[in-house]
């Protein structure tokens, strides 16, 4: 009877085997990268949304710069720097990725006066999904 306990006490001693081991690595693994991949997605959404945002808020500033000059904006020339005092801190703001808008007066698509355009995540023309440009004629 001596003998079997010592048996049955020794392999509940014994732990996590080196398959349960490398089980639970794996599936740690396919965790954390649904969760990075999921978490990458969102903060790409985040990006976008502010940009479209800050051209709104440009957008504001613009229109300020047309009411001081008898509805007039910068022209393409000039650029956003033309209406810089109208922006916060008189500062010409960068997109979310750090580039800069594009500008163009008179605008080209539909009767605007102005258009903006963010070149999107990598900073090219064109793109898909959250690399696409971001475009003032198509906001809401």
């Amino acid at each position: 009877m001596q003998r079997n306990t010592n048996i049955f006490v020794r392999s509940a001693r014994r732990g996590l085997t080196l398959i349960e081991i490398m089980v639970v690595i794996a599936l740690l693994g396919v965790l954390g990268t649904v969760i990075a991949v999921n978490l990458t997605d969102a903060l790409d959404d985040n990006s976008a949304d502010a940009a479209r945002l800050q051209m709104k808020q440009i957008g504001t500033g613009l229109q300020m710069y047309s009411l001081k000059n008898k509805g007039k904006y910068p022209s393409t020339s000039d650029g956003l720097d033309g209406a810089r005092k109208f922006f916060a801190g008189n500062k010409i703001p960068m997109d979310p990725w750090g580039n800069e808008y594009k500008y163009f007066s008179p605008g080209t698509h539909s009767d605007n006066k102005y258009e903006l355009v963010s070149m999107g995540s990598d900073g090219k023309e064109g793109g898909e999904d959250h690399a696409a440009d971001i475009k003032s004629w198509e906001l809401e």
